[in-house]
């Protein structure tokens, strides 16, 4: 074989080149365009020479950064919490609606409330009721009493007992019938039964439903009115699933209605619905406020809520729009310094005043690129370099064909070209394994793009047409 020439190695202050930036040792996430000390350790910054293998990220020329406005920031942690703005539908407060029935049989003699939507009282008498079963029970109520009277004449315990139990079983009666007390003392004093009896408001509120008219036949358990007391009301809202986890009972809730701009009505979420709606996949939040006492807030109002999150997260976070979305990956741009910037995948969590959580990938002093970073990635063809990073390496068999037949054979490279040339001419005896002998003062060159190109003397890449530079 041909005699392979070795070159005289050049001295080390020739072959580290430019400063690219400066690196912590212990910690070779930080990066700084300056010389100083590492925030974490204090140790001194070390320089990171332009071409050597540990130089990440790619270098954008300064005039490009200034022309397209580059801003940087420093990474930090933040308490991250977060204001949920939805509408919600004001409803009547459940465990304040009332239903009127009556529990005997009659007819409805007159109706004091004939109007829905008009204010009652509580006590208020809603409407008279005429029933025989009633004016008998007060008839036997009334002999009971007689009857008690004269049994105390009796000097019999039992007998006296007796008059006792039969009052006690009449008036018991005419309280499951719901016949107020003042009616049971004004029918003792009268000594008489009554034809009709009145059935009172058990609430303050407004009556929602009548179903009843004058003089209609009414049957036992039959509804009459629908009175619901205002003077709390629920505001129902809808959730997204990815809010949820910010919501908890007991926060606080500004309410805001339409028609009385500039108020705002604070309520607190007193229930979250353990169930999803299927065609919205929204959960309902239940917000609990008081009414005015003109009832400003009606059933059926359009309200807007914001509700206020009582959950700090503390964590590393970064502006929304400093993050690239490209399908299922989270891209961030960093500035190592000195033009140069390296794309990261990261790991995101929860999103909340613009900020969103960084799980992994980033770290806290490191500076990232928070605009521009699109004119960056297309400018530096990031995406190339990404991909380029996960490319399997190319052999050297293929980057010497793909040198013979994508550029001209130079002279100075005859030498391997005839190395191998009596490689391919051997016999198969005549192959045997031999070792490469370099001398130590020998100096290699390779392409900063791709390292994959080695050649023994200054050139140009076959790939890229890029200078070869020394390699370290």
């Amino acid at each position: 074989m041909d005699y392979v020439p070795v070159y005289e190695e050049k001295s080390a202050g020739d072959t580290k080149g430019k400063i690219a930036y400066y690196v912590a040792p212990m910690h070779p996430w930080y990066t700084s365009d300056k010389p100083g000390k590492a925030p974490d350790c204090g140790m001194d910054l070390v320089p990171v020479y332009e071409g050597e293998k540990n130089v990440k990220g790619i270098h954008v020329d300064p005039a490009i950064i200034q022309s397209i406005g580059v801003r940087t920031e420093d990474i930090s942690r933040r308490k991250l919490t977060k204001t949920i703005r939805t509408s919600g539908v004001v409803e009547v407060d459940e465990s304040r609606l009332y239903t009127i029935t009556p529990k005997f049989m009659g007819w409805i003699e007159t109706l004091h409330v004939d109007t829905t939507g008009q204010s009652v009282q509580k006590n208020d008498t809603l409407l008279t009721i005429y029933s025989p079963d009633l004016v008998s029970a007060q008839e036997e109520y009334l002999t009971a009493l007689k009857y008690q009277n004269k049994m105390q004449e009796s000097t019999l315990d039992e007998v006296k007992n007796e008059g006792k139990d039969m009052v006690e079983s009449v008036l018991r009666r005419l309280k499951y019938w719901d016949v107020p007390d003042n009616e049971i003392e004004a029918l003792v004093r009268r000594g008489k039964p009554e034809r009709t009896v009145k059935m009172t408001s058990p609430a303050r509120g407004i009556v929602l439903e009548k179903m009843v008219t004058s003089g209609q036949r009414v049957e036992a358990g039959m509804p009459l009115y629908k009175i619901a007391d205002l003077s709390k009301v629920w505001v129902s809202t809808d959730i997204f699933q990815s809010d949820l986890s910010w919501i908890r009972t007991g926060q606080s809730a500004d309410v805001e209605l339409s028609y009385m701009p500039g108020k705002t009505f604070k309520g607190k979420a007193v229930y979250i619905y353990p169930y999803l709606n299927m065609d919205t996949r929204t959960a309902k939040v239940r917000i609990e406020l008081a009414n005015t006492p003109d009832f400003d807030l009606k059933p059926g109002m359009f309200a807007s809520v914001n509700i206020d999150s009582l959950i700090a997260v503390d964590a590393i976070a970064v502006p929304e729009q400093a993050i690239i979305r490209s399908g299922s990956r989270y891209v961030a741009v960093v500035a190592l310094g000195g033009g140069y910037f390296e794309p990261r995948d990261i790991k995101a969590g929860v999103t909340a005043d613009g900020f969103i959580q960084v799980l992994g990938g980033l770290h806290e002093g490191e500076k990232l690129v928070t605009s521009a970073q699109f004119l960056i990635d297309s400018e530096s063809n990031l995406k190339a370099a990404v991909s380029g990073m996960t490319k399997p390496p190319i052999t050297d068999q293929a980057a010497m064909s793909m040198d013979k037949k994508d550029a001209p054979v130079k002279k100075e490279d005859k030498v391997s070209t005839s190395a191998m040339d009596t490689m391919t001419n051997m016999k198969p005896d005549d192959k045997k394994p031999e070792k490469s002998i370099i001398k130590s003062d020998s100096v290699p060159y390779t392409c900063v793009m791709h390292p994959q190109i080695i050649r023994d003397k200054p050139g140009s890449c076959p790939l890229c047409g890029m200078t070869l530079v020394p390699k370290k």
